[in-house]
């Protein structure tokens, strides 16, 4: 009943510039674990990325007697979070016409409808990688969700570093045909870097 009450706009609002704790915890509940993954897609880093949110919230909760929020909590949250990420970003080092035009459009995805397709399509994405051949997918989550390098797959497998690119190009191969374009196109802005 109470989350029913938070999920209009200006009372959620209104209840946090009042302390109320139930309203700050109602938005935790509601969009912490999205705003985790909206946030790893960016620094491919859990850590970091759960890091990025929890300074997000933080700062909510120390600056909210002075919101001003005139689109949905949603909006605000994921806004906030990529704020975040491009300030500790900057923070680290600059960035490059290329990686700014990435990021650019990778947040444009999501909010080019809502941020529930952002996971929409990650979900859609992680179906078709489950679906490749078991050695294609292993050496695909290795490489682009693990980070490691071909030459650092060719030897933990014990195989050739010209097998693990052929596995990784029949991956993109296959994945690129299984998916529909926006979602092919989400699939490369993630996974070609």
């Amino acid at each position: 009943m109470k989350s029913d009450l938070y999920s209009d706009n200006t009372i959620l609002l209104q209840s946090l510039k009042e302390g109320n704790e139930k309203a700050y915890s109602y938005l935790m509940d509601v969009y912490y674990h999205k705003l985790c993954l909206y946030a790893d897609s960016l620094i491919r880093n859990i850590f970091a990325a759960e890091d990025i949110v929890q300074n997000v919230f933080l700062r909510l909760w120390i600056q909210r007697e002075n919101l001003k929020i005139d689109q949905s909590f949603k909006s605000f949250l994921y806004k906030s979070v990529y704020n975040e990420f491009i300030d500790q970003y900057r923070k680290n080092q600059l960035l490059t016409t290329l990686e700014k035009r990435y990021f650019e459009t990778l947040n444009a995805f999501v909010w080019e409808d809502n941020s529930d397709n952002f996971e929409q399509m990650l979900f859609v994405i992680n179906k078709e990688i489950e679906k490749l051949p078991p050695k294609c997918k292993e050496i695909f989550i290795l490489s682009k969700k693990e980070g490691l390098t071909n030459n650092e797959i060719a030897d933990y497998l014990k195989i050739t570093v010209k097998a693990v690119e052929a596995q990784i190009t029949k991956a993109f191969s296959v994945l690129s045909s299984a998916l529909e374009e926006k979602n092919r196109a989400f699939f490369f802005l993630i996974f070609s870097r």
